[in-house]
């Protein structure tokens, strides 16, 4: 059954790629027609670096990169939070990349964008990733208590990660990207739980709990983002967008 839904996530995902295809090949004039397809060059090369190749990586090698995390001596939350993080780093390097190859794409760089910023270390540090860490603590606070399985936690988070999308561009239609965002987000939080120690005292979820997994996820983790954009943006006056 996971095979299953990932597949026909998977197929929809590429379905939403496509689709922006299509709404650059009909665009109203040249022009939007020339900044839509730079979007969706972009997109593409999220999706087959991230999601297509960085997602075969993961499902191949997640027994070694269990085992080789299971001779830490650490504690397993600091573990999670610090590789999830890792990988939100990670896949943000290859949306800076797709935003700095606008020129290769047809458009001036920064006239279309799918990050904040062209530097990675902004971005990271000030844009996205300290952002959401605090859904990343959220989550382990969440498995010490319950045994989530990898793909609930995968679908869970590809959830809170586009409801995240949809209120930051203030657009309620962008929720039909959710097979899009679920890998991008997801694929940050999978291969962590993937390797994940045996958890004695968890206890195992009920369907009530999977159903409130995502949405409990983002109200604990929500006040403490929103202090964080506070400061960024409030006191420290950083931009919202650098282009």
């Amino acid at each position: 059954m996971q095979r299953i839904v990932i597949g026909v996530l998977f197929l929809l995902g590429s379905g939403v790629v496509a689709m922006l295809y299509l709404v650059a090949a009909n665009a109203a004039t040249p022009e939007e027609g020339r900044l839509a397809l730079a979007l969706a060059r972009m997109a593409t090369g999220l999706w087959l670096l991230w999601t297509c190749l960085f997602g075969a990586l993961g499902l191949a090698f997640a027994d070694p990169v269990a085992r080789w995390i299971g001779r830490r001596r650490s504690d397993w939350r600091i573990v999670f939070v610090l590789f999830c993080i890792a990988l939100a780093g990670l896949e943000e390097a290859v949306t800076t990349g797709m935003t700095n190859l606008g020129p290769a794409f047809g458009v001036a760089l920064g006239e279309i964008y799918i990050t904040a910023s062209a530097n990675w270390f902004d971005v990271v540090f000030l844009h996205s990733v300290v952002v959401i860490f605090p859904y990343f603590i959220a989550l382990a606070l969440i498995l010490s208590r319950w045994n989530f399985s990898p793909f609930a936690v995968f679908l869970a988070f590809g959830v809170v990660g586009t409801l995240a999308e949809a209120l930051y561009s203030a657009n309620v239609q962008g929720l039909v990207m959710f097979p899009f965002w679920a890998f991008v987000y997801g694929l940050m939080v999978w291969l962590p739980a993937r390797c994940l120690p045996p958890r004695p005292l968890a206890r195992k979820p009920g369907v009530l709990a999977h159903l409130l997994l995502a949405p409990g996820l983002f109200l604990l983790a929500f006040p403490l983002v929103v202090l964080i954009v506070w400061l960024i943006v409030g006191v420290l006056g950083h931009p919202d967008v650098h282009f």
